[in-house]
C-alpha cells in the first residue's frame, strides 16, 4: 500500500486543520493505519490509530478529546481532524499502515512523506 499525506499547513493556535491520508493499492481495508508526529529534536509518536473497520481507535493523550482520527474505506482515505490546536502540536505528520494494531512506529511497514503542520500562537 503506498500512502500520500495532505492537509498541513500554517495555521493560528485554536484553529482546526483536518489531514487526509490517501492510500492506492487493492488491501486498504486489512490495514490498521497510524498518523504518526515528530518534531524537531524529538521522536517519532504516535498521536491516532484506528483499525480496518473504523471501530477501534486509540489516542496519545496529548491530542485525546481534540484530534478524531476516521477512515473511509470505499475512498481508501484516513482524516485526522485536529481541533483546537497548540503551538506544541507542530510537527510533520505522517500517516502508516499496519497489519496489526499498534501504537509502536517500528511495527508500520508502509508510510508517507508527510505533511508539516506549524501553530502559531
Amino acid at each position: 500500500v503506498q500512502l500520500v499525506e495532505s492537509g498541513g499547513g500554517l495555521v493560528q493556535a485554536g484553529d482546526s486543520l483536518t489531514l487526509s491520508c490517501a492510500a492506492s493499492g487493492r488491501t486498504f481495508d486489512g490495514y490498521r493505519i497510524g498518523w504518526f508526529r515528530q518534531a524537531p529534536g524529538k521522536e517519532r509518536e504516535a498521536i491516532a490509530v484506528i483499525d480496518q473497520a473504523g471501530s477501534n481507535t486509540y489516542y496519545a493523550d496529548s491530542v485525546k478529546g481534540r484530534f478524531t482520527i476516521s477512515r473511509d474505506n470505499a475512498k481508501k482515505t484516513v482524516y485526522l481532524q485536529m481541533n483546537s490546536l497548540k503551538p506544541e502540536d507542530t510537527a510533520a505528520y505522517y500517516c502508516a499502515a499496519c497489519a496489526y494494531f499498534s501504537i509502536h512506529a517500528i511495527d508500520y511497514a508502509a508510510w508517507g512523506r508527510g505533511t508539516q503542520v506549524t501553530v502559531s500562537s
